[in-house]
């Protein structure tokens, strides 16, 4: 894949002058998402739970084991059996969702919970994945 470093605006109608010079080189999605592949994976977000924050149902999510999950981190866990994709509030040890029509959720100790890692990046889908049909 060639990285062609010109920034394209969302409002684009057409191209410069097809004589403009650009320089091409190589891209590795790999190298430019990820900082340490051996810990890190990738999830499919579900629902709308996370959409203030720009994750929507359908997206990817690139999730990190070799980052600390800190204060107000997204983060995805498991909760009693289920994986989840929620901010962090540590002190008050919430789940907060970012859609405000879902309420937090308060950490007890009879939950089974575990942090998964921190989601590094969200990848907008436009098109679902044939995997996923």
């Amino acid at each position: 894949m060639r990285l062609i470093p010109n920034y394209i605006h969302a409002s684009i109608i057409g191209f410069e002058s097809p004589a403009m010079e650009y320089v091409e080189s190589s891209l590795s999605l790999d190298s430019l998402l990820i900082e340490h592949p051996h810990a890190t994976y990738i999830g499919i977000a579900k629902g709308e739970s996370m959409i203030g924050d720009g994750i929507f149902d359908g997206d990817l999510l690139v999730v990190s084991r070799a980052e600390k999950s800190a204060d107000n981190s997204i983060i995805v866990a498991t909760l009693n059996g289920e994986f989840v994709c929620k901010r962090l509030l540590k002190k008050q040890r919430l789940l907060v969702s970012s859609n405000v029509t879902m309420p937090p959720y308060q950490l007890t100790e009879e939950d089974d919970f575990c942090v998964e890692g921190v989601v590094i990046r969200s990848i907008r889908m436009h098109k679902a994945l044939g995997i996923l049909q």
